[in-house]
């Protein structure tokens, strides 16, 4: 209220009472003053009286697919640590580019929290101005943003990991399954995991096969689509690096249903070690989403209480576990039966 008034060139009582409809202001300056308050996305706050008197104990967490193993697991590390500060947590479940638009626009009239926690979504610069007009700690959790303290792995290194793991084994021809946003948003997970593993093979140097590289929609169908389109190859590869386990197991599902056997006709490694990865025998890389979910936590913890953090960017290591979808390759698909296009076509008909 008082940058309002301090641009319309009037007091605070006379914004007050322009914004609540009272009597006593002209009708230019309460149209002066609507206009300004838009410009600088300012709304009277129900909350105001409390924001005044202190901290709301409150966290606004906000995550763009609550559903999905990685969020929950996530968010659970988060309120854990929240809840046992006597924090309370606010869920903002965004899914979709319009859902996120649609919270970033009324973002301001939600100062009633002393920080929020992005997990791990794409953010455009208007929508990270609008967040910066809240005046509270902001901190991201799975990934980075800006400068904001944040914590995450990192996404290219783990890709090297994976596909290195299948180059240390023998394979020269690896395909890779990466995903993407339905409404072309730009996930830096997704760049980064892609650049790890064109890094990895450029340094054993493999020539990079852009018809190895197929992008499909996340999920469990996205990797069974993307295992599909390898499979129709002339020439198929031998391994396959998929961006998560997920988008593996839906590529697993492809190999069991066109009977080829994994590792012996094709090995394929994922990201995340997800809890169903085990029980798939899934080779994949590690990565602990919950105790990235608990510095996120005591990130936010550190920062509204006035402490500095030891440190404001946490990257938390991952590593290789070697299960049994990845071995040494035996031979080309190309000269066994079924021949490849048939596996696939097989794969097709039996969804």
């Amino acid at each position: 209220m008082s940058d309002v008034a301090r641009r319309a060139g009037v007091s605070t009582a006379t914004v007050s009472r322009a914004l609540r409809g009272m009597p006593g202001v002209s009708a230019e300056t309460r149209e002066r003053i609507a206009k300004i308050a838009d410009e600088l996305a300012y709304v009277v706050s129900p909350e105001a009286s409390r924001l005044a008197g202190g901290a709301t104990r409150r966290v606004a967490v906000v995550v763009p697919a609550i559903s999905r193993w990685f969020y929950a697991t996530m968010l659970a590390g988060i309120e854990a640590v929240l809840r046992e500060a006597d924090l309370d947590v606010l869920i903002y479940h965004v899914e979709g580019a319009s859902d996120r638009e649609r919270f970033f626009d009324r973002l301001p009239a939600r100062r009633k929290v002393d920080a929020v926690i992005l997990i791990a979504l794409p953010v455009t610069d208007p929508q990270r101005r609008r967040l910066d007009l809240m005046g509270v700690t902001v901190v991201v959790a799975g990934g980075k943003i800006a400068d904001y303290p944040n914590v995450q792995i990192d996404d290219e290194q783990a890709a090297r990991q994976a596909a290195g793991h299948l180059i240390a084994v023998g394979h020269r021809r690896i395909g890779l399954i990466t995903t993407s946003d339905s409404e072309d948003q730009v996930w830096t997970s997704e760049v980064l995991r892609k650049g790890g593993y064109e890094d990895a093979l450029r340094r054993a140097g493999i020539p990079l096969s852009p018809e190895l590289m197929v992008t499909v929609r996340w999920g469990l169908d996205g990797g069974a689509r993307g295992m599909d389109q390898l499979l129709s190859l002339p020439n198929p590869p031998t391994a396959v690096f998929a961006h998560s386990d997920e988008v593996a197991m839906g590529a697993l599902r492809t190999l069991r249903r066109a009977s080829l056997a994994v590792p012996d006709r094709m090995s394929i490694v994922g990201i995340d070690d997800h809890p169903m990865a085990d029980l798939n025998d899934l080779t994949t890389v590690h990565q602990s989403v919950e105790v990235q979910g608990a510095i996120a936590g005591q990130l936010v913890l550190d920062l509204v209480s006035g402490r500095t953090p030891r440190r404001m960017h946490v990257t938390v290591p991952t590593y290789l576990v070697v299960r049994g979808s990845t071995a040494a390759p035996a031979v080309s698909l190309t000269s066994q039966a079924p021949p490849a296009a048939e596996a696939a076509q097989a794969a097709g008909s039996k969804k």
